[in-house]
């Protein structure tokens, strides 16, 4: 299996929330997509920072720190591509989730959106 499948996988598995999100994705995509079922993983932390969404936010950002910090080429690249771009930008809802990535995230995070 892919490691960004597995990644996929992993984080479903650590964090419950995303099982019906997976399920309907997999329904919808025939498959796993990592890099299109990471925007609506960034939709639902968002959602769950902001009070509205079915997960914690807080366990998938560990979860993720911890998969970046393996520095696995592909889990990187679904990482920082599909979920750290996509996180909102200064002016939008859910901007404050920024300041509560952990150490590897936020150096990936700045590197890639040097201005928030």
């Amino acid at each position: 299996m892919e490691r960004d499948v597995q990644l996929v996988r992993d984080l479903v598995a650590a964090v419950p929330g995303f099982e019906d999100l997976f399920d309907a994705h997999v329904f919808n995509e025939d498959g796993v997509l990592p890099h299109v079922f990471f925007r609506d993983v960034v939709q639902e932390t968002v959602a769950s920072f902001l009070g509205r969404g079915e997960t914690d936010w807080r366990v998938t950002l560990r979860f993720l720190e911890d998969q970046l910090r393996l520095d696995l080429p592909q889990v990187t690249e679904v990482v920082v591509t599909s979920f750290l771009f996509s996180l909102p930008w200064p002016e939008q809802p859910g901007y404050g989730l920024v300041g509560h990535l952990g150490s590897a995230m936020s150096a990936r995070f700045a590197a890639i959106r040097p201005s928030g």
